[in-house]
């Protein structure tokens, strides 16, 4: 992205999802919000009315430096934040189906009381945050202007306390969603909180050469007559410096970077004495919103890794920073004996398949025969509950597969009955490596007409919950634990392993991902529909099946080898 005079470049910033806000910011911005709140007068926010939050934005640092990388790519980590004070921060944001708009709301608790407005129609299009929230501009050592931008903002992104007597967790949701196919959000920072407003997107690197820059950042007027926000502008001193492969320009012993973490999940976890790594390089596994199967973290700023605060990032307890790379969860001690059942009453779980999406022609991913065309997809189950699905795998000692068991819980959270569920697969192929729930989904591709299977597969599940899709329904759990699959399935020597996916979460299996195609090479050109299938053998007990199947329309054109595939919307949905 070239930089030009009062250039207006618009990024979509898009949250990590279901991670936790960082620890390491919180020292910082309670030092921060000192300093802010020691000089009162001009810029200071209003007093808020009983239930209604009082937001300021501030900077947590006056200078940082970020770093441009051989790609030609900067990230603006500014380390800005809003804080929220008075009351809770918090939004509804729904749509009744795909064929409605977003609707957005605001809550204001007060006590026991509570009262909603709904926010302009038309404001907010989609689940991933306030949209042109802030705006930023960049000068340059002469004065000039050398960028104007706008960016969303996501209340659920990285957060932390900004006095002692705030609560000490924050109950609400941690990402904001940029999953086309969700349906119900919930944003929200608690009384007392601040909210980073940087968030990652590897591909909105922006081109800023090396050099010296003034960024002065502020949120827009829509929005400050919106909520109440005084027209603070804080300035930050920018440094950016040229990063290359031999080092130079790179971060110091004790610093690191948000997208170092990021890489951190597709494998081993990096030290945090290592350079940043070049985030324009997507990293192979899919980081990110919009269904990726392994979430990025929150972003931690530079600004608060050049101060020394970056020392309790990494896994383990109490690391809540969202480099934290979610634990695998314990399955039983012991397969289930007894008579197999459950109460009829007892609550289920609700499985529904998503629309494909992240639809596109390849030649080809891990274990395709090169040189022919493949229509590769993303696909998402999702649990609409009121029950999480759980399900346990138990391996025979020299055995293949695992014998898999779904169990059953009352309303009080005890077991009260189990039900055989097939097997579980250990999978070895590049980009998965961890055991499957076998037919928990299924694919075919179906004739214009949707009479005829043309292409059909199975592809099993390690389930994780890997997107929010509707954290409005009953038992939707915003704070699910298996949240990316390099922990939540287990090690191929395991003789045991649990897989759970939530209430209001979804798994999806990206584009990229082996199995996530059909081979089209010798079908002729015309319309089409992948359908997607949950719990196609009805092997799972649920409450609901008449909402497994979800078909969506793709029209095929081109010559072999350079086969293109349309994509039409799906009613309000445009998400090919």
């Amino acid at each position: 992205m070239a930089l030009a005079d009062e250039e207006l470049m618009t990024s979509q910033e898009h949250g990590s999802r279901l991670r936790r806000p960082g620890l390491a910011a919180l020292a910082t911005l309670a030092v921060v919000a000192t300093v802010a709140g020691a000089a009162p007068g001009a810029g200071a926010a209003p007093a808020a009315k009983a239930g209604t939050p009082k937001l300021k934005l501030i900077a947590a640092s006056k200078s940082v430096t970020a770093y441009r990388y051989p790609e030609g790519g900067t990230f603006l980590e500014l380390g800005t934040y809003v804080t929220v004070d008075g009351a809770p921060l918090e939004f509804k944001v729904t749509r009744k189906s795909y064929k409605d708009p977003v609707v957005a709301q605001q809550i204001f608790r007060d006590g026991k009381k509570t009262r909603t407005r709904t926010l302009p129609a038309g404001l907010v299009t989609d689940h991933s945050g306030l949209p042109g929230f802030l705006e930023i501009s960049l000068k340059n050592a002469a004065g000039q202007q050398v960028l104007k931008t706008a960016s969303n903002f996501c209340p659920n992104n990285a957060s932390g306390r900004i006095r002692p007597d705030a609560p000490s967790t924050s109950h609400y949701p941690q990402s904001c969603s940029g999953n086309p196919w969700t349906l119900g959000s919930v944003w929200g920072v608690e009384k007392g909180w601040a909210v980073n407003t940087t968030q990652y997107r590897y591909d909105d690197a922006m081109d800023i050469p090396a050099g010296e820059y003034t960024a002065q950042v502020g949120i827009a007027k829509k929005y400050r007559d919106l909520f109440g926000i005084p027209n603070d502008r804080p300035t930050i001193k920018l440094t950016v410096k040229q990063y290359d492969e031999d080092g130079e320009g790179g971060v110091g012993a004790g610093a690191t970077s948000s997208a170092h973490h990021a890489a951190g999940h597709s494998g081993g976890h990096g030290g945090h004495d290592a350079a940043p790594v070049d985030p324009t390089q997507r990293p192979p596994h899919g980081f990110g919103p919009g269904g990726d199967d392994v979430p990025m973290p929150p972003a931690f700023p530079h600004a608060l890794a050049d101060r020394g605060q970056a020392k309790h990032l990494g896994d383990g307890p109490g690391h809540t920073d969202g480099s934290r790379i979610a634990p695998a969860l314990k399955p039983a001690a012991k397969r289930p004996t007894g008579k197999a059942g459950a109460p009829a009453d007892v609550p289920r779980p609700d499985l529904r398949s998503l629309p494909a999406w992240g639809i596109s022609i390849t030649d080809g991913e891990d274990g395709d025969v090169p040189g022919k065309d493949y229509l590769a997809f993303s696909a998402n189950v999702w649990n609409a509950g009121p029950a999480p699905l759980v399900v346990d795998g138990f391996r025979k000692p020299g055995a293949d597969l695992m014998d898999s068991y779904q169990y059953f819980y009352d309303a009080k959270g005890k077991q009260v009955g189990y039900s055989p569920a097939g097997t579980m697969e250990w999978d070895p192929r590049e980009g998965h490596m961890h055991w499957h729930f076998t037919d928990f989904a299924s694919y075919r591709l179906l004739s214009a007409d949707k009479t005829k299977e043309v292409r059909s597969g199975k592809e099993a599940f390690c389930l994780a919950n890997t997107d929010a899709i509707d954290y409005t329904v009953k038992g939707a759990n915003w704070h699910p634990e298996n949240t990316d699959l390099s922990t939540a399935c287990g090690s191929q020597e395991a003789i045991s392993v649990r897989e759970v996916l939530d209430v209001g979460s979804g798994d999806t299996y990206t584009q990229e991902r082996p199995g996530q195609s059909f081979d089209i090479t010798d079908l002729p050109n015309g319309t089409y529909y992948i359908k997607v299938i949950a719990n196609p053998e009805n092997r799972l007990k649920e409450s609901n099946t008449k909402n497994n199947v979800a078909l969506r329309k793709v029209v095929l054109g081109g010559k072999p080898g350079a086969r293109t595939v349309q994509v039409p919307p799906h009613h309000l949905i445009d998400a090919p």
